[in-house]
């Protein structure tokens, strides 16, 4: 397991993250939509997560609850990878959803943060790409919304961090975990 998260890079990520929340907001609200009390909640979505530093930001979170509740979280995460090795297609809640909200809110990771509105982004050699949003928000948002969350500045930033994350830690691979596999697997 690398070592803890140097403070440095927890505090660009969190500004990174506050970049991110501010950039959804704006297009949650040109589009009058609101994120909450969804039965399909992205929470339930099968999203693995493919950077450390968000990784260990996360590790850093759990690591601040007490023991008893981490202990809870961790065989909650252990169910949740059962059911998906039982059932390659079921869509058990991120160990983390409590009560329809996420018990790490403030560390959740990228996806988790810029899931929902419609997107754009581009690839690294030019290629534009879009996504609509999910299945509440054209619900929710009457007609169309011409805004677009723009995730490159976002997705290029983060690379950046995580490429210094893994120089600094001496990291030599990605990731590729879910959350549920990111509590069950480590220690804290």
């Amino acid at each position: 397991m690398p070592a803890p998260l140097p403070p440095d890079l927890a505090a660009a990520l969190e500004r990174l993250y506050a970049a991110m929340d501010a950039d959804y907001a704006a297009v949650a609200s040109a589009c009058g939509f609101a994120c909450r009390g969804c039965e399909e909640t992205c929470c339930r979505s099968r999203f693995e997560h493919r950077t450390w530093i968000e990784f260990l930001y996360l590790r850093q979170a759990l690591a601040g609850l007490p023991g008893d509740r981490r202990d809870a979280l961790r065989a909650r995460a252990r169910e949740v990878l059962a059911a998906r090795r039982r059932d390659a297609a079921a869509s058990p809640a991120c160990p983390l959803l409590e009560a329809d909200r996420c018990l790490l809110y403030a560390a959740r990771p990228m996806i988790c943060r810029l899931h929902g509105v419609p997107h754009r982004f581009t690839l690294p050699d030019g290629t534009p790409r879009e996504g609509p949003g999910c299945a509440a928000f054209h619900r929710r948002v009457p007609g169309p919304c011409g805004e677009r969350l723009d995730r490159t500045p976002h997705y290029t930033a983060l690379a950046r961090l995580e490429a210094e994350c893994r120089r600094r830690l001496g990291i030599p691979q990605g990731l590729r975990r879910s959350i549920a596999a990111m509590l069950a697997a480590e220690a804290v």
